[in-house]
């Protein structure tokens, strides 16, 4: 017999499922959150869901939104749930289900009107944003917003109803100044390099479309503060569903599957005030930077290395891949000898205690974290987590054998076949584009680094295409499991 989520089940939760402690009727909305996926409801949701438990902050409740006709099937099935969720946390003898009622409300999609009439209340003092890599029309090559971007012309344009983030963003930032409201907050939680100021980027660089005088007005009156964002959160699937099923008896159109792991690190930088984060476990720091360059570089960066091997030989899920020796070996000699070695001091910090740290989490067999999602989104995800990597290790003189391999996997995941033939189905927003480049590729290696939009300078290094070509010319002669041995031998 199982329990069907909903706020007049909540009294009926199977007893191992533990639910709010706060009364959700009284809660009041102070968040607008963009981007209502899994992670966003495994990590910021929960800081407040853990906030509301202990007693405080109640007036700082989410409100969901969103941009996106896709984004109305997951406003459906928590519409049907009450806004509720389930979190449910797995490790090694670790399974444990929880449900979240942070949230109260959710607009729907794309209803511009409705979002920024929601905006301009006094009552919002943060908006926040999960959005991904590819939200931020950034120009991969430069990292600055692109402003060119025709879904951005389009906002900028007299009169025009907003479609993008920024755009509604820019418009409920209009109605609160003609008001006289303090602006809220703008609050990135994405795992982007800078993503305060790459949100400030595009805020601002849309408003500078439209009028100087409010592009300063934003620049001098909207706090965008940094932050770096961790837990590893797979997409749901039936497996999870059906698993919160039958081990805990209930059902949930939409739940969370997580590692226990989570980390926020955040600088307190509010325009309208913020709820007490610091009591849930958010760490507040005058700079982000260092805590957020260890974790783009050895974690996202090290699921960049472990993806396409992993890619290429058929396998599944990222434990998997952490059982596979070479994968393995390839992800430990990678980090130790090229990325560890560009990453500053963190404090209280000791790196390589991090990356056990990371070692372990991708081990977690319980997650259920696919080898596709890693792989997903590489052109615009290697220019933040790989490319800088090898920037800095050219720049220092240092070698880049390793980090010209990923690069050369990731070209050959690209080309669309795994080492035994099998297909790979488009992973990619551009894999038209990937794939056509890696063709031109296997013959012509220089073809893959000519794409200086994702590549910059690095592809101009005598150094790095000497090694990417050497690289791929391995994999494509010998595959991913001999061209690994020979890098772990030390022989490529």
């Amino acid at each position: 017999m199982t329990v069907k989520l909903s706020s007049s089940n909540l009294a009926k939760l199977p007893s191992t499922v533990s639910g709010p402690k706060y009364d959700r009727a009284a809660l009041k909305a102070g968040i607008v959150h963009f981007g209502v996926g899994n992670f966003h409801r495994s990590h910021q949701a929960v800081y407040l869901d853990d906030l509301f438990n202990s007693g405080l902050g109640h007036d700082w409740a989410l409100i969901g939104a969103g941009v996106f006709e896709g984004e109305k099937a997951g406003r459906a099935r928590l519409q049907e749930q009450d806004w509720l969720t389930t979190v449910v946390e797995q490790d090694q003898g670790h399974l444990s289900a929880r449900v979240t009622g942070a949230m109260v409300d959710f607009l729907t999609p794309g209803d511009a009107e409705a979002i920024v009439e929601q905006l301009a209340d006094p009552a919002i003092k943060i908006v926040s944003l999960t959005i991904t890599e590819g939200g931020y029309f950034i120009d991969p090559a430069s990292g600055k917003f692109n402003p060119t971007h025709p879904d951005i012309v389009a906002d900028a344009q007299p009169g025009a109803a907003p479609r993008t983030v920024f755009g509604i963003i820019l418009a409920g930032l209009v109605r609160r100044r003609a008001d006289g409201i303090v602006p809220f907050t703008v609050m990135s939680c994405d795992n982007i390099p800078h993503n305060g100021h790459v949100t400030s980027d595009g805020v601002i660089g849309l408003a500078r479309l439209i009028d100087e005088g409010l592009a300063n007005w934003v620049s001098d009156n909207v706090a965008f503060p940094n932050g770096m964002v961790d837990r590893i959160t797979p997409a749901t699937t039936d497996r999870e569903r059906s698993i919160l099923a039958s081990d805990f008896g209930l059902e949930d159109n939409w739940p969370v599957f997580c590692e226990p792991f989570k980390q926020w690190v955040l600088e307190d930088h509010f325009t309208a005030g913020r709820p007490p984060l610091e009591q849930a476990g958010v760490q507040f720091v005058k700079d982000v930077s260092p805590y957020e360059l260890m974790k783009i570089r050895i974690l996202n960066g090290g699921h960049a290395a472990i993806a396409y091997p992993a890619g290429l030989m058929d396998i599944h899920f990222v434990h998997e891949a952490m059982q596979e020796p070479l994968v393995r070996g390839f992800l430990a000699k990678l980090e130790r000898d090229e990325i560890i070695p560009t990453v500053p001091p963190v404090p209280d910090t000791v790196l390589e205690d991090y990356y056990q740290l990371i070692e372990r989490r991708f081990s977690n067999p319980k997650i259920g974290d696919t080898i596709r999602r890693l792989c997903l989104d590489g052109s615009n995800r290697q220019p933040k987590f790989i490319i800088p990597t090898i920037a800095d290790r050219l720049k220092a003189g240092k070698g880049v054998t390793g980090l010209a391999l990923e690069s050369a996997l990731w070209c050959r995941y690209c080309f669309g076949t795994t080492d035994s033939g099998a297909v790979i189905e488009p992973n990619d927003p551009n894999w038209d584009r990937m794939q056509a480049t890696a063709k031109a590729a296997k013959n012509s290696p220089e073809a893959w680094l000519a794409m200086d939009d994702i590549y910059g300078d690095v592809c101009r290094s005598a150094v790095f295409t000497q090694a990417f070509a050497h690289a791929l010319a391995e994999l494509w002669a010998n595959g991913a499991r001999e061209t690994l041995s020979r890098y772990l031998a030390g022989k490529l």
